[in-house]
């Protein structure tokens, strides 16, 4: 099994009482006679912060759980991060708040002290690999899209943020940055009913991915090529095509999104 983990905290702290802090935090009624395995590994770092790194995709939010509960114990930022695919979201956490970063877990935790597992490996691929994300919702349009977007934000959007667009195949949510965050979740957990196609892909289109979102819930990924452990249930095909221009076509999105400046 690949090396990488799927999610991880970066935190400081005097590394055994850390590592104790994070199992009860995570299995407060955790017993070692039981024979329960530890969901996580602790990789002491070489000064203040160390990681707390989980392989198994079912235990995303732990991630949250711990960086959250850990930043109301200490002064200083915790980190956590989360792969989705080869897309990692990347958090500062200060008092139990959160703010998304723009930034490679795997740089921020070098410039840390404590190198993730297979960061080697992992670093090499994404920098072949600079993706981009476009959405399709279909059921929404995008003055509805924009006010919840501003409501989830607690703040007018900032010009630019997004490009969301109203089209004939449904409302399209774009960035000049290639980074929507979570505006594709958010907006399917606020209308249920709505579908969401959310697009993952290189330049050259050699990683592409399309997860299927409807209430908040992936449920489905078509992935080329495909995962080797994938996240979530897999699909062969979106909208009955399966060659990726053809998705791309039947979906309504541009390659030309996928294109870095």
């Amino acid at each position: 099994m690949s090396r990488w983990p799927r999610w991880g905290v970066l935190a400081p702290g005097e590394p055994a009482r850390l590592e104790s802090r994070a199992l009860s935090i995570v299995l407060p009624d955790w017993d070692e006679e039981d024979g329960e395995e530890v969901p996580f590994e602790f990789i002491p770092g070489s000064g203040r912060y160390h990681a707390i790194v989980g392989r198994d995709p079912s235990d995303l939010g732990a991630e949250m759980q711990l960086a959250e509960a850990l930043s109301l114990e200490c002064d200083e930022p915790v980190y956590s991060f989360e792969r989705i695919s080869y897309v990692w979201t990347v958090m500062s956490w200060r008092n139990g708040a959160l703010d998304i970063l723009e930034e490679e877990s795997e740089a921020l935790a070098k410039s840390l002290g404590c190198p993730l597992p297979g960061s080697e490996e992992s670093s090499d691929r994404v920098a072949r690999k600079p993706l981009q994300a476009v959405a399709l919702v279909e059921g929404v349009r995008a003055e509805e899209a924009h006010r919840v977007l501003e409501e989830d934000a607690g703040k007018p959007l900032a010009p630019g943020r997004y490009r969301i667009e109203d089209t004939p195949r449904g409302l399209l949510i774009a960035s000049r940055t290639g980074d929507i965050g979570y505006a594709d979740l958010t907006i399917s957990e606020r209308f249920p009913h709505a579908r969401v196609y959310a697009v993952v892909a290189s330049p050259s289109l050699d990683a592409f991915f399309v997860n299927v979102v409807q209430g908040g819930e992936c449920t489905g990924q078509f992935s080329q090529p495909p995962e080797e452990f994938p996240n979530f249930p897999v699909v062969t095909d979106i909208k009955g095509e399966r060659s990726l221009e053809r998705i791309l076509a039947a979906l309504g999105i541009s390659a030309e999104w996928f294109l870095n400046d």
